[in-house]
């Protein structure tokens, strides 16, 4: 019995999700998706036959809905299957049917037939769409056959739209295609498909004929065909991944072309970058780029490993999914990564330093994976010079890494010296375990290569000082050949174990940091609530991890980026650059294509609704952006502060319109009970004004003016309180209109008698052909509008002004124009006079409150028009607002009247 190793055992947390997502996946119905290119291939036909031959199985069956489209061999399908009958939904006057997804639910069979996924429910069902229907059926635990063609996947609409010129309204999201159990491609030439529409088989004479001329051409057949293979394509090698992680599968099955790119320190990086992303180009296939950092790759000169991150980020920009691979060896790591990922084929440059009794790059990976295609990439010759082999990466080092080999040739040389006063007291075997401790400690200090230093300085010192004959390197004994060579190959495996075991630990550490700081970060993010809290953790968040200085930039209402606060200085930021960023959605200034040269790295702040920011880095270390593990770091970073920006920019949203609703509710019950409580003592102070002016005995000229000034000023007192109480009504909904077809004039002459004493001092032209058709609309609330509008231009306008009211057809609205010659309105305020307590004039002697133009609004809102003011370019204030036609009533005709009056004369005689 083979025991699996640590790296073939799943881990147990994998095994618990997949065992409850099974559970999960066992409770649920099973959904089947018939798939086909366009109508006509034989979904609907392929479904029925499969659910005759599962009802003859014993599986209970009920037709939910099924479309023949009076197809006869469909239709036959159908007999010896319950169908369910159709729910009746009315709509607009129309009795249409529907999917009955209740009756289903109660009968609760072992499979419903669902046709048509894309189909949209009638308005008033329980759901807009029949997916949403099915997904229902599904959760209660009910299998689910449906059809569904290509056009009809959200994603490929625009495509087939494209192709067709014809762009279908019903669509389904991709994720449900996606997330059913099983597809079943139906498929059928475009040569066959043509012959079934001419023999009626599709659609009937008039409309097969029409659709020959339009959808159903050949090409765009073809087109459809060729979508909908490799649509269901992808759909089938997502199943083969999943089924590949379920039975733990490693070995590489090569059901497509997906390539894998392996990047190392040589020269050759960038060509076998360009080489892999033209060769997946060519087989139209996914790639992926690595590049494995072994502990050698860890001691490259910074120009070196800079270079080789250049390359990744390159292939980043070809289109290649990238990662950096830490690993012991490069050629295992590579294979391990293929495996995981299914890829078929690995590209690597031409290895120049196989010497003949030396393996070369490409035997390790053909010996790793047999199972693998191997792409050996050529080298190139520009200039047509040889091309110089990359210096070998053991004598590759900085004078740092030399000083390492002397502290550690040092460190041996030291322990034999220490070791000498033992010579008496202790065996040689002990002393050479003294030598492998100094081998051991120096790998974990300083790695692979100064620990082979210290074994060989180590043997030799072992020899000189401690072995007979002393202080010679000469031996008297043949087994001392078997300690020394022992020796060397324990110190030389222990210092290779050691130093990758450091390796493995350093990046297991550097893994750890970054896990960890996004989890604080994304803590801390939790819990804020105001915008200078998600500045300050970022700023920290970021300098800790990069050691970069950072400044939050922020939209103003207009658009145009802001310093989060204004003493911050930290970063010189270039406003123009993060303007762009902010405005494009992307990165821009250093490390990227947009002004490199900046200094600064500008990284928009993309929330799930808007970018919501720019967060501007200044790093003296700029080489970081190159790390793909980083600048995903860094990203996620972003990502999360948005996501807070967002948060916090709807929590103040919610909050300023809790305040603005509590605050109209209060002001609108003040405004009503205020209303009600001052309405009834100035209706009885207009009475007593009037009774005084006819009293006996008469009163003298001073008296009756002043008695008619107290009535005019009881009065607009009175009006204004009916404005108030209108507001209030208006608000809460407590006004109903008393819609009817009536004619404009009508309302346009009323509300011109009312306003006739406040418009005394003006010249009132009106311009109202008499040809306008009926309009549906409430006559008093109209007139109240017109008589606001009227008594708002008198208002403000000096006397003797001319006030024009014009109304005129314009395509299906009655436009309604008040307009004057006089000081106009104030500037920029032409939406905010129609707001509630807004006047023209802040501070004025003018009687109102402001009330009268958000009447006049609200009572037009609530008709289904709009209204507006401008101002006119001769001078003076224009008011327009407009009403819907629609259709008026049919008038009997003029004869028929005549006829029925002669008829009733006959009667009469």
């Amino acid at each position: 019995m083979i025991l699996p190793t640590d790296e073939q055992r799943r881990d147990p947390d994998a095994w618990l999700a997949q065992v409850q997502a099974q559970e999960r996946r066992a409770a649920r119905g099973k959904l089947r998706v018939y798939f086909g290119a366009s109508a006509g291939v034989g979904k609907t036909y392929a479904m029925l036959l499969a659910a005759r031959e599962l009802q003859a199985a014993g599986r209970t069956v009920l037709v939910g809905v099924v479309e023949t489209h009076g197809r006869a061999e469909t239709e036959s399908l159908l007999k010896g299957l319950e169908v369910l009958p159709r729910k009746t939904v009315d709509y607009r006057g129309k009795a249409l049917t529907e999917f009955d997804i209740d009756t289903a639910l109660q009968r609760h069979p072992e499979l419903v037939l669902v046709d048509e996924l894309a189909h949209s429910n009638v308005p008033g069902s329980r759901h807009p769409k029949r997916w949403q229907d099915i997904e229902e059926l599904l959760d209660a635990g009910i299998d689910v056959f449906t059809t569904v063609n290509v056009q009809h996947l959200e994603s490929l609409n625009d495509v087939v739209g494209g192709i067709t010129g014809v762009r279908v309204s019903e669509t389904v999201p991709d994720t449900v295609f996606d997330a059913a159990n099983e597809v079943v491609l139906v498929d059928l030439p475009a040569d066959e498909l043509l012959a079934r529409l001419k023999m009626g088989k599709v659609y009937q004479a008039p409309q097969a004929e029409r659709a020959t001329l339009n959808f159903f051409r050949k090409g765009n057949l073809i087109a459809l065909r060729e979508l909908a293979l490799r649509r269901t394509a992808d759909r089938i090698e997502d199943d083969v991944r999943a089924y590949r992680v379920e039975k733990s599968i490693d070995t590489v099955w090569k059901t497509g072309c997906a390539l894998l790119a392996c990047i190392g320190p040589g020269a050759d990086a960038e060509r076998v970058v360009r080489s892999a992303a033209r060769l997946a180009g060519q087989l139209g296939a996914d790639w992926h780029a690595v590049y494995v950092e072994t502990p050698a790759l860890q001691r490259l000169p910074a120009a070196a490993r800079e270079a080789t991150l250049k390359a990744l980020k390159l292939a980043q920009e070809l289109g290649a999914i990238t990662a950096v691979l830490p690993g012991a060896e490069f050629a295992v790591a590579a294979v391990e990564y293929a495996r995981s990922h299914n890829l078929s084929k690995i590209a690597i440059g031409r290895d120049p330093r196989a010497w003949p009794w030396r393996q070369a790059r490409s035997r390790s990976f053909a010996r790793l994976a047999p199972d693998i295609d191997l792409i050996e990439v050529a080298e190139s010759n520009d200039s047509g010079a040889a091309v110089a082999p990359p210096r070998r990466l053991a004598v590759i080092g900085s004078h740092q890494r030399k000083l390492d080999h002397l502290w550690a040739a040092l460190a041996a040389l030291g322990m034999a010296l220490a070791a000498t006063p033992t010579i008496a007291y202790l065996d040689l075997a002990n002393i050479a375990m003294l030598f492998l401790l100094v081998v051991l400690l120096v790998a974990v200090r300083w790695g692979r290569g100064p620990s082979v230093t210290a074994t060989c300085v180590g043997v030799a010192c072992f020899d000189f000082f401690f072995v007979q004959p002393r202080f010679t390197f000469a031996i008297s004994d043949f087994q001392y050949l078997v300690t020394f060579t022992v020796m060397l190959a324990v110190g030389l495996i222990t210092g290779h174990l050691t130093a990758g075991l450091r390796f493995q630990a350093r990046v297991a550490s550097q893994r750890e940091a970054r896990v960890r700081a996004l989890y604080e970060f994304a803590r801390a993010l939790s819990g804020v609530l105001q915008t200078e809290q998600i500045h300050e953790a970022t700023r920290e968040t970021i300098q800790s991890s990069f050691g970069a200085r950072t400044v939050l930039l922020l939209p103003d209402a207009e658009g145009r980026l802001q310093l989060a606060s204004a003493e911050d200085v930290a970063v010189a930021v270039d406003l123009g650059i993060a303007q762009w960023a902010y405005d494009h959605a992307t990165n821009a200034g250093m490390g990227t294509d947009t002004l490199p040269a900046s200094g600064v790295f500008y990284l928009p702040l993309i929330a799930p609704m808007r970018t919501r920011g720019v967060l501007a880095l200044e790093s003296d270390e700029p080489r970081w952006l190159l790390v793909p593990e980083l600048r995903r770091q860094l990203d996620t970073f972003g990502a999360l502060a948005a996501i807070a920006l967002e948060r916090v920019h709807y929590i103040d949203v919610a909050q300023d319109a809790l305040i603005r609703i509590e605050s109209e509710r209060l002001r609108n019950s003040l405004l009503a009970a205020l209303s009600h409580d001052l309405r009834t003592p100035l209706t009885s102070l207009v009475a007593l004004a009037e009774s005084l002016a006819v009293s006996a005995p008469s009163l003298s000229e001073q008296q009756r003016q002043m008695t008619q000034a107290l009535r005019d000023e009881a009065t607009r007192m009175s009006t204004m309180v009916s404005n108030l109480l209108d507001m209030a009504r208006i608000q809460s909904g407590e006004v109903k209109l008393n819609l009817q077809w009536q004619p404009i004039e009508e309302v346009v002459g009323s509300a011109l008698r009312a306003c006739r004493f406040a418009l005394s001092g003006h010249q009132v032209v009106t311009r109202v052909p008499a040809d306008l058709p009926l309009v549906r609309f409430d006559a008093v609330l109209i007139e109240r509008v017109l008589c606001n509008l009227l008594e708002n231009a008198g208002k403000y306008t000096p006397p003797g002004s001319t006030l024009t009211l014009s109304a005129q057809l314009h395509g299906v609205w009655l436009n309604i124009l008040v307009e004057d010659n006089g000081p106009g309105l104030p500037p920029g305020q032409e939406e905010a006079i129609f707001e509630k307590f807004t006047r023209g004039e802040r501070e004025s002697a003018k009687p109102g409150v402001g009330l009268g133009l958000a009447i006049c609004r609200a009572i037009v809102e609530a008709h289904g028009g709009t209204i507006g003011a401008s101002a006119r370019p001769e001078g003076g204030a224009a008011f327009l607002f407009t009403l819907p036609l629609g259709m008026p009533p049919a008038m009997p005709a003029l004869d028929d009247e005549l006829e029925n009056e002669e008829e009733r004369e006959e009667e009469r005689d």
